[in-house]
């Protein structure tokens, strides 16, 4: 009879904890219980389509979902395709953008972020072809690609304008794809030399596909993956950051990133466009 009451006393506890985090909430999600989230399932392991059994999975996924349940709300996945997701927020079509979106000063114009990843840009290119890059600059002067809606064109074009032009070394010769799995379909193809995708996605690539890639040096940049929201939806942004921290402080942030093999990319604290202890 003890334990049972125990049991009972914490199951109070947390559904008071939900209703409390509820809310803080803005008014339009906490009487409709529903929080509608921006995705693209394209990029693993952050979120993707199994492809069995065509269910939505991935990091992202099981953050958001632990994300609404600390919330005490349900989340709805909204599919949107990478281009629209901004103006998915400022029509209202959705409240909150969780698809592996990074955090650019850039977007800070019209977003917030609430950052939960620290990822950077990486070179990786055919496992038959290693042995030929052996240092990043090695790449000076090859056919490099990546998708052209993320921000790694440009990126690479500042690392080949220090490492390979200021060191007398030919530029690389980039192309922007239709989206990562079109860089790979071309590397395989020997279209491309190399190519880039972000660090937090490629040791599962090289999982799924055994044999078939090789990740060249370390990522050459350093960004945050952040959960966007619209700039005047500061309260919602906030619920969601408190919300985050407590995943922080009672382990299931972490529970998260172990599942997908990723806890050398946590973050240690809440972070608001970069920046630690807005919220507090």
């Amino acid at each position: 009879m003890k334990t049972m009451t125990i049991l009972c006393s914490l199951a109070t506890l947390l559904v008071a904890g939900g209703v409390a985090m509820a809310q803080q909430l803005p008014e339009r999600i906490a009487t409709k219980k529903t929080l509608v989230v921006a995705n693209v399932p394209n990029y693993p392991p952050l979120e993707f389509k199994d492809p069995k059994t065509g269910t939505l999975t991935g990091l992202d996924i099981d953050l958001g979902n632990a994300l609404a349940k600390k919330l005490g709300i349900e989340i709805k996945w909204e599919e949107i395709s990478f281009e629209q997701m901004v103006s998915a927020l400022t029509t209202g079509r959705a409240d909150m953008i969780l698809s592996g979106m990074s955090d650019l000063p850039g977007r800070r114009d019209t977003l917030d972020f609430v950052d939960y990843l620290e990822s950077g840009a990486q070179f990786y290119t055919t496992n038959d072809r290693k042995d030929q890059y052996k240092t990043l600059t090695d790449l000076c002067g090859k056919t490099v690609g990546a998708s052209r809606r993320t921000s790694f064109p440009n990126e690479m074009e500042t690392w080949s304008k220090t490492a390979c032009e200021g060191a007398g070394k030919p530029p690389l010769k980039i192309v922007g794809t239709e989206g990562s799995a079109d860089a790979r379909t071309q590397l395989r193809q020997k279209r491309l030399d190399a190519a880039v995708q972000g660090s937090e996605t490629l040791p599962y690539l090289l999982n799924l596909e055994p044999n078939t890639y090789a990740i060249i040096g370390e990522p050459f940049t350093s960004v945050y993956q952040g959960m966007a929201f619209a700039k005047k939806d500061t309260q919602l942004r906030d619920a969601v950051a408190k919300a985050f921290g407590e995943m922080i402080k009672d382990g299931t942030y972490a529970e998260v990133l172990k599942k997908w093999e990723l806890s050398s990319a946590k973050v240690e604290k809440v972070m608001i466009n970069g920046e630690a202890g807005k919220t507090q």
